[in-house]
Formats: C-alpha cells, sequence, structure tokens
C-alpha cells in the first residue's frame, strides 16, 4: 500500500494506492461516529460485499448512474437522507464510485452542517487518477458542467486498482483521457505514453500510471488549491472538451480526448504549441481516441456546440475564451482568443 500525503492551506489528506487499501484502512475509518455512504445503483449492484462488510451499519444513498444526474434534485435528496440519517458534524461521508459520485457526494460533504469528514472511494480509472484527488466538488446546472461547487478536501482517499477489473473498455478509455492530459503536463507520463500505443487498452499498463498521475496531481494541488494559477494546467482539453460532451453526449473523458486534439491543432497554428512537439503529443491522443473506437462525434456543426464554451467557468469577463494547452515537453501556457476567432480557429482544425 503507497501513501501519498496532500498537504493544501485548508487540511492534510491522505491518498493511500494499492489492493489492500479498503482492508487496511476502512475498519478504523467507520468506526466511531455515524456514517453514510453516497453510491450509484450500478456500483451498488457490483460489489455488495463491499457495503456488507464495511457498511452495514450506514446509511446508503444510491442514485441513479450517468452525469445527467449530477444535478440539485440528486443533491438535494442525499442532503435531505443525511438529515433523516440524523448525522452530525463528527459524522462522515463516503463517495464510492466514479467522478460523478465524487463530485456530488463531496459537495454534500461541504456543505452539511458546514462540512463534514470525507472519504472518496473511486471506482472507476478516470476517477483513480484524477477527479477523486484535489477536493473539487460540483453539481452541473443549465446545461453547465460544474458550474456550482466548492473546493472541499476529502480526508483521505483509497485508490484499490482491483474495481477497475469490473470496468468495460469504454470506461478504460474515459480514463485515458485524463491519463492522456497528464502527458501534456508531465514529461515523464508522457515517456510512459510514448512508443507504447498498443498498450493503451491494457489495464495492467494503465493501472501502473495511477500513481505517477496522482502524484502529479498532488504537487499542483498543493501549490495552487483554489485554482488560480498553476493548477489551471489541469484543465488541458476541457475547455473545448466540455462543450463537446454537452453536446454530443461522449464521455467525459472521450470528450477530453477530442478537445485536446482540436485545441493542440489550434495552438500549433497560432504558434504557441512548438509544432514538432504538438505533432507528438497528437500522436498520443490519436492512438488513446482508437481504443474502443465509437464513430467519430459529427463535427460539422461544431460552430453552434462552441456556444457552450462560453460558459466555461475558467473564462473571465473580456469575452475571450481561455484554454489550457501544451506549449513543449514539460510546459503549459494558457491560450485565449476571442469568441468570434476562437469559433473560426476550432472550425479549422475541426477539419484537419
Amino acid at each position: 500500500m503507497e501513501l501519498i500525503t496532500l498537504k493544501t492551506p485548508s487540511m492534510e489528506g491522505k491518498i493511500y494506492v494499492g489492493e489492500d487499501v479498503l482492508a487496511q484502512r476502512l475498519p478504523a475509518l467507520t468506526s466511531g461516529q455515524k456514517n453514510f455512504v453516497v453510491t450509484d445503483e450500478n456500483v451498488f449492484a457490483l460489489y455488495p460485499d463491499l457495503f456488507k462488510t464495511y457498511f452495514s451499519d450506514a446509511k446508503i444513498c444510491v442514485l441513479e448512474a450517468g452525469e445527467e444526474n449530477k444535478n440539485f434534485q440528486s443533491l438535494y435528496r442525499i442532503l435531505e437522507e443525511m438529515t433523516g440519517a440524523g448525522l452530525h458534524r463528527t459524522s462522515r461521508l463516503f463517495a464510492v464510485g466514479g467522478g460523478v459520485i465524487g463530485d456530488i457526494g463531496g459537495l454534500a460533504a461541504a456543505l452539511y452542517m458546514r462540512g463534514i469528514s470525507c472519504v472518496q472511494i473511486p471506482t472507476t480509472l478516470l476517477a483513480q487518477v484524477d477527479s477523486s484527488v484535489g477536493g473539487k466538488t460540483a453539481v452541473d446546472l443549465g446545461g453547465v458542467k460544474n458550474v456550482v461547487g466548492a473546493f472541499y478536501q476529502p480526508q483521505e482517499v483509497l485508490v484499490d486498482p482491483r474495481f477497475l477489473k469490473t470496468l468495460p473498455q469504454r470506461e478504460i478509455k474515459c480514463g485515458l483521457g485524463e491519463i492522456v492530459k497528464y502527458a501534456a503536463l508531465s514529461d515523464r507520463i508522457f515517456d510512459l505514453l510514448q512508443g507504447n500505443e498498443k498498450r493503451y487498452a491494457e489495464l495492467d499498463f494503465l493501472t501502473a500510471l495511477i500513481t505517477a498521475c496522482i502524484e502529479h496531481k498532488a504537487r499542483v494541488v498543493e501549490r495552487d488549491e483554489k485554482e488560480t494559477g498553476e493548477r489551471r494546467s489541469l484543465n488541458v482539453g476541457h475547455t473545448t472538451g466540455h462543450a463537446i460532451e454537452l453536446s454530443s453526449g461522449l464521455s467525459h473523458g472521450e470528450s477530453v480526448l477530442y478537445g485536446m486534439a482540436l485545441e493542440t491543432q489550434m495552438a500549433m497554428e497560432y504558434g504557441v504549441c512548438e509544432k514538432a512537439y504538438g505533432e507528438e503529443l497528437m500522436k498520443i491522443v490519436r492512438s488513446a481516441l482508437a481504443v474502443e473506437p465509437l464513430s467519430a462525434p459529427d463535427f460539422s456543426n461544431i460552430a453552434e456546440d462552441a456556444k457552450k464554451a462560453r460558459s466555461d467557468k475558467k473564462n473571465s469577463d473580456d469575452g475571450k475564451i481561455k484554454m489550457a494547452v501544451a506549449k513543449a515537453k514539460n510546459e503549459w501556457t494558457t491560450f485565449a482568443l476571442p469568441y468570434e476567432e476562437y469559433v473560426s480557429a476550432l472550425v479549422r482544425a475541426a477539419r484537419k
């Protein structure tokens, strides 16, 4: 069992990675207080022994699965059930699931009695390498992703790679989208992916990258917990990716991959990204998109889809669309374009 300590101004959290992590940590974490579990119907059905073994005395809130359920109605239900369970400030919430459950469960913990202890137990590759770490919590509103939320660090994150054995291939690809994002920021992860394109669908290969991704994110979050500077780098591919996700029905990770492809092309066109490096990064992105390939989204109406980028929370009041893009190996930068210019550049990139 590996331990990664995340030290931020708000608190010190611990991230444990390993196949023995649940048995090692949950008995202590579930004793001495009232416990509440947020999960979804898929996870609840897949792991009945987990809930019977560790959460037999806890109130368990089971939500419908899917991004469309990361909304105020689900959040209200969680908070209502927490109140009904008689939780106190000394109680603890466990978010057991993928990114949706981690986001909404973490937000419920942040809101209830102005904050109770939260433990994240991520069950998807995307959640294990990215969303469970760093304390971002949120729900969607009005067709805008993660627009209502809070920074709220979990007390612990328990990462058990055995959960990944039950994931369908498309969920593996979804997590690969975030791993490729880290490759655009870390020369170490870039080098691990480059030349191993044929292994992108191998679970053992991807599992070996989990700790490297967590360590990179933990370092960034320690230096910039509230995303005022360096943490913005973790949004590579996400500005356009979120617009694609809301328009296409693709998963978050797949949308981030397409967002990275389009934004890297745009950055190369404007001379923001070094061409030679950008082309190598594009090879990695295309190889990731080839895992469990689906029909490519229809980019013929990308100008219409781009409207959703206007409401992205990373933008500022100057009307420009802001993107975090790779600049060179191990380097990133903020790339901003006026909206109309962004749309024109996006249309050109989509034709390549």
